[in-house]
């Protein structure tokens, strides 16, 4: 009796202590959905930052972190947040997350906010989330497209496009990114000859390209979803004949597009945002002895949001909600020691000490009074079968 007495309290002192020890913490991105084929290597970055800081032993006096996924789907509002509310009905810390401008805006709106949860997308660049009333909870390390629609402006000119044909998913992304792209085209002096939305799901995009194959251009912009209604404005318009120069948001920068098209997308160009920086070669040494390919779209700013949120978890020494959000700013910007990707210990160690530490992350964070990322971008063209970076903007 007395054996299985000592047996069972250590099971549950062993269980116990792993309940104490791990902090949940909730990853939420379109694992289905228009832009699944870049999500996994998002998911992955930011659970090696989550890794790197439980394997320290330093977070918070050694405690570790669980990641739990959620489907956001990308484009279903209210999928999004009933995922959402799993996530924080299971107890989690804060939300690495959503991916998506619309879905994003709803989890923060009616899940996020409301229950005092941090989130930190990595790739929410709607201009609308400038001014989203989140109570100090919502932040992003991706730039807003504000700029972003300006930057793709700046290269179609150098491209020497003089006359472009503008298609945009019908969602807050699509909308807000083109409106900022068709005004700075127009102010580069380039005609603008069309502009005209698409619906992501639909088997034939035939018609839509019709009508800007109609009006004419030099080129297509195509504002959109790699794996959805985007692919199919490139595919129609191939198949016709229509375009065979496109003009590619970051939301269709991604090696599936390539795959899919091969020498079909050899004249186009686009951008995404990321650096050329210090961080950003240390993060692709760092992601690729973890197997994971940081070519893509995001993956540095995944890493970026999962790598503030233990810091600011540090900083204030606790794993408590409000806590986090009171210092994810701190840790982001200046004064402080700057950290990389690969030096979470060392940012970890500094803040338990009382120190200071300006995280710069793979992607050189630097956020503004709002909480986003001011932001580099860089320009993308498809060179042997493949997205590569010419330069950064």
């Amino acid at each position: 009796m007395k054996k299985l007495f000592i047996a069972a309290f250590m099971f549950v002192s062993i269980f116990g202590t792993k309940v104490m020890a791990d902090i949940k913490m909730g990853i939420i991105l379109g694992f289905t959905g228009p832009i699944e084929s870049l999500t996994p290597a998002m998911a992955a970055s930011a659970e090696l930052a989550f890794k790197e800081a439980s394997d320290s032993g330093s977070l918070l006096g050694g405690k570790k972190i669980e990641p739990v996924r959620a489907d956001s789907t990308c484009v279903d509002s209210a999928a999004a947040t009933a995922a959402a509310e799993g996530l924080i009905s299971g107890g989690v810390a804060a939300i690495m997350g959503a991916d998506c401008s619309g879905v994003t805006g709803a989890i923060a709106t009616n899940v996020a906010v409301p229950n005092g949860v941090v989130m930190i997308s990595p790739s929410a660049t709607s201009p609308g989330l400038t001014t989203l009333d989140d109570k100090g909870f919502f932040f992003r390390t991706a730039p807003s497209d504000a700029r972003g629609g300006q930057i793709l402006a700046d290269v179609t000119k150098d491209r020497n496009v003089k006359s472009v044909a503008i298609t945009y998913t019908n969602n807050d992304y699509g909308k807000g990114l083109a409106d900022v792209y068709e005004a700075a085209a127009k102010a580069h002096g380039i005609k603008v000859t069309a502009v005209t939305a698409h619906e992501d799901g639909k088997a034939d995009y035939s018609s839509e390209v019709a009508t800007l194959a109609s009006a004419g251009g030099d080129a297509m912009a195509v504002i959109g979803y790699l794996d959805q209604g985007g692919k199919g404005m490139i595919q129609a318009a191939l198949d016709s004949g229509a375009f065979d120069k496109f003009v590619l948001s970051d939301g269709m920068i991604g090696q599936s597009l390539v795959d899919a098209f091969g020498k079909g997308l050899s004249k186009s160009f686009g951008t995404m945002p990321g650096s050329t920086g210090k961080g950003a070669g240390v993060f692709a040494d760092v992601a690729k002895a973890s197997g994971i390919d940081s070519s893509g779209p995001y993956t540095g700013e995944s890493y970026d949001a999962a790598a503030l949120i233990v810091l600011a978890m540090q900083a204030g020494g606790s794993a408590d909600r409000a806590s986090i959000a009171k210092n994810v700013m701190d840790v982001a910007n200046a004064p402080g020691t700057k950290i990389y990707p690969g030096q979470l210990k060392k940012g970890l160690d500094l803040l338990a000490k009382g120190k200071k530490v300006n995280y710069e992350g793979a992607t050189g964070v630097t956020f503004t009074s709002v909480g986003e990322a001011e932001g580099s971008f860089l320009e993308q063209e498809v060179k042997g079968g493949k997205f590569k970076t010419k330069k950064q903007r």
